[in-house]
């Protein structure tokens, strides 16, 4: 194997790739990068059995060929170099990979390409020339602007603790002419969805590792707004894949595509349609970076006492203009106060929230107001944009109860 590429162009690739590697494996080779130079593209790629990522940058070919290697040395080398031409050349007998820039002249040793495993793709005619083992299931077609939001607005509620793996999961729903996004972790649920072009006749649903969605929102900040993202729902079910484009073609620090396969979780999601409030007796809207200023002030004492935040809502009259206030105390620190204008519709109201939740939510609003809708003390309260549609974005949240 002899190639050549741009630094940026494989600094950038291996950025992509590199939080796919598997850090805790018993298989050396899942460690490494692998790096294939085949139809002037190189290929890199990266696996931890659970997520597999291939990303295509433009590159000289002059011999093809493969080889693995380790994944930290490369990335370190590579984001240390000059922005100049990389020349790579590959001792097959030694399995040594020897890379040349400016002055910098190394030789990494690395293992078999033929020792990696393989990362499935889509064979459908379009991209680079498929190397790895084709998906076959339904393919459907997503507009990349906005979806990077909607990711961000739904993976912060799904789960991080591994005892309950279904939770750690997004529901991804396509049902008739909508996708939608549902996470939650037992005390906060966050829905998002959207139109899409396509009808579908028959629904589908699977669950996506939440983790796994975060790093396709990573991918495509830099993709192609022109181009959709490419969804792929295997029969079997138990894989789904992401084509994402990059943006310049064949310009300097352009990637050329990007392959993220993941494993689907088996587990059935709970019906969290169920927790969602039919009705509510007090709705109030205030402005996001009005409420969102009192929560982080409040966080400052409530994290001294069980991140407890409560919150009064007064009506005033019928005039629908009232009053928010926010208040949290600290034992040993002391207390804050704070009151915002708000219209309020209902019943006055007290209830307490977590405050990291609230901060959560509000901080992937970007709409000026934000509406509270909420029944009792002991129920769940809503939190939803005002004007996106109430289809569009939701989210519920549990009071706490304060300790005795």
């Amino acid at each position: 194997m002899r190639v050549s590429c741009f630094q940026e162009n494989l600094s950038k690739g291996l950025s992509i790739v590199g939080r796919a590697v598997s850090s805790r494996s018993t298989l050396p080779v899942l460690g490494n990068i692998l790096l294939e130079a085949k139809d002037d593209k190189l290929r890199l790629a990266a696996t931890n059995l659970e997520i597999g990522v291939n990303c295509w940058i433009g590159a000289r070919i002059e011999d093809e060929g493969a080889i693995t290697v380790p994944a930290r040395l490369l990335t370190e080398f590579v984001n240390s170099l000059p922005p100049e031409k990389i020349e790579m050349e590959l001792s097959v007998r030694t399995q040594t990979l020897h890379l040349r820039c400016g002055n910098f002249d190394v030789n990494i040793k690395g293992i078999d390409a033929q020792e990696f495993p393989v990362i499935p793709t889509v064979d459908n005619g379009d991209g680079p020339e498929e190397t790895a083992e084709a998906l076959e299931g339904r393919t459907i077609a997503l507009e990349t602007a906005g979806l990077t939001k909607m990711i961000d607005q739904v993976v912060f509620a799904a789960a991080t603790d591994e005892s309950r793996p279904t939770l750690t999961g997004v529901e991804v729903t396509f049902a008739k002419e909508r996708l939608s996004l549902a996470a939650t972790d037992g005390y906060r649920l966050s829905v998002r969805s959207i139109e899409v072009d396509e009808a579908f006749t028959d629904d589908l649903a699977v669950v996506v590792p939440a983790r796994h969605l975060s790093e396709l929102g990573r991918i495509i900040v830099d993709a192609e707004d022109e181009r959709p993202v490419q969804v792929t729902v295997t029969q079997a079910r138990n894989q789904i894949l992401f084509r994402v484009w990059g943006k310049g073609g064949e310009t300097r620090g352009a990637y050329h595509q990007v392959d993220l396969v993941s494993q689907l979780i088996a587990d059935r999601f709970p019906d969290y349609r169920a927790i969602i409030p039919k009705s509510h007796n007090t709705r109030t809207v205030v402005g996001t970076d009005a409420f969102l200023q009192a929560v982080r002030v409040a966080q400052l004492f409530a994290r001294d006492n069980a991140n407890i935040v409560r919150i009064k809502i007064e009506p005033n009259g019928d005039t629908g203009v009232g009053n928010l206030h926010l208040t949290a105390s600290s034992a040993e620190m002391g207390n804050s106060k704070n009151e915002l204008d708000a219209m309020v519709e209902g019943d006055d109201l007290e209830i307490d929230f977590d405050v990291r939740y609230l901060i959560a939510v509000l901080s992937q609003i970007d709409e000026e107001q934000v509406v509270l809708e909420t029944t009792q003390s002991n129920r769940p309260g809503t939190i939803r944009p005002l004007g996106l549609g109430d289809e569009e974005f939701l989210h519920v949240v549990m009071p706490m109860h304060p300790p005795r």
